[in-house]
Order: structure tokens, then sequence, then C-alpha cells
């Protein structure tokens, strides 16, 4: 993928979710949450912009991992780090982890750096037709 596949990429997700019956809220946290991953992957990986995206959900989790080229960075040091403004660095991993209830980051057996998101699901109730 690259940067113009991003909007792809949300709107699989969110139809697939939305056929499944989770809830709106849900739904805006978990595309918010793939989105930052990606756009953290434009912004820092230079010239290693293409990355890959695989989505798994089963009836109680969403998990996505984002893998790319890019050259990595110090998780610990970026969290440990509060962002002065909105605006700097740091926003978007303080963001992700809010959004998802499990957020890892991890180096591939390539050298490749992943990171997993992984969400909860609530769904709707399904509506029963009285016969």
């Amino acid at each position: 993928m690259d940067a113009h596949s991003v909007p792809l990429a949300r709107g699989m997700l969110r139809q697939a979710l939305e056929h499944l019956g989770v809830v709106e809220s849900g739904i805006e946290e978990i595309v918010l949450a793939l989105t930052e991953a990606c756009a953290n992957v434009v912004q820092h990986a230079g010239e290693h912009d293409e990355y890959q995206v695989d989505v798994a959900i089963d009836d109680h989790v969403c998990r996505i991992s984002v893998l790319d080229n890019g050259e990595g960075f110090d998780v610990d040091a970026v969290a440990s780090t509060p962002p002065g403004s909105p605006l700097e660095r740091g926003r978007g991993l303080v963001l992700m982890r809010a959004l998802v209830d499990r957020l890892a980051f991890k180096e591939a057996e390539d050298g490749r750096h992943r990171v997993i998101l992984e969400k909860e699901l609530v769904t709707q109730p399904k509506l029963r037709l009285l016969s």
C-alpha cells in the first residue's frame, strides 16, 4: 500500500465492521486507529513509504497489523516524552493507545517493523422478528 491507498483500506474495514453489526463508535475508533498507523508509516518511513496492512476479524476482536520497511523508532522513548502540543510528534501513538485495547510494536523476522492494533468488538443487538 501507499499513501493513496489509505482511504481504500479504511473503507473496506468500515464495510466489514458494519456488516458484522459493530456499534458505530467502535467502527470509528478502529478506523481512526488504522488511519493513524498508516499515517505514521507515510510520515516517518522516508523512502520506504510502502507498507502492508493485514486485518483479521472474528466474533470478538478486530486485529490489524501494519508492516513497513522503515527504520522504526524507540517506542519507550516516544511514550515517555509527552508532546508539548497536539501538533507535535507522538500524538499518533497517544491516539492509537486511546483508541484500541492492545497496541504493540514488533520487529519482524525479516527486519521490517510491525504495529499491531487489537480492539474488542461490541455489536449491536440483533432485532428479533415476532411471528
